[in-house]
């Protein structure tokens, strides 16, 4: 948990946002943060290793995706009439869903992961 130390840095940061996830609204951008905060180093080490914690935390809540995608293939199997009901454009939503999820992650978690380094070096919380 030093500074430098890209891949411990980010599962702290992962955790942190699948932690906060539940409760707290822009949780990957808090996750990202502590992760670039911890860090250290230039921006753009803030921003990677940010960016690293929302791919991790990404793949925790794709096990969450997987148990609910599971679940629905399991109702549908059970109904298949069902399936017409959601078709095309269930499936539109669902891709559309995951792209978004994904964006939102990654892209919250960089910024944070700026965020963080920015907070370490240029203010005086850090201190």
């Amino acid at each position: 948990m030093g500074e430098g130390d890209t891949f411990v840095n980010a599962v702290i940061g992962a955790v942190a946002t699948a932690l906060l996830s539940g409760f707290v609204p822009l949780a990957p951008l808090l996750g990202g943060g502590l992760a670039g905060y911890l860090e250290g180093g230039e921006r753009a080490d803030g921003v990677r290793v940010g960016f690293l914690s929302g791919v991790i935390g990404l793949a925790i809540s794709l096990v969450f995706f997987v148990l609910v995608f599971v679940f629905l293939a399991a109702v549908l199997a059970i109904a298949p009439e069902a399936l017409g009901v959601f078709g095309a454009m269930g499936l539109l939503v669902l891709v559309l869903g995951t792209l978004t999820t994904a964006a939102y992650f990654l892209g919250l978690s960089a910024l944070g992961g700026w965020l963080g380094n920015y907070v370490k070096y240029d203010t005086t919380i850090g201190d």
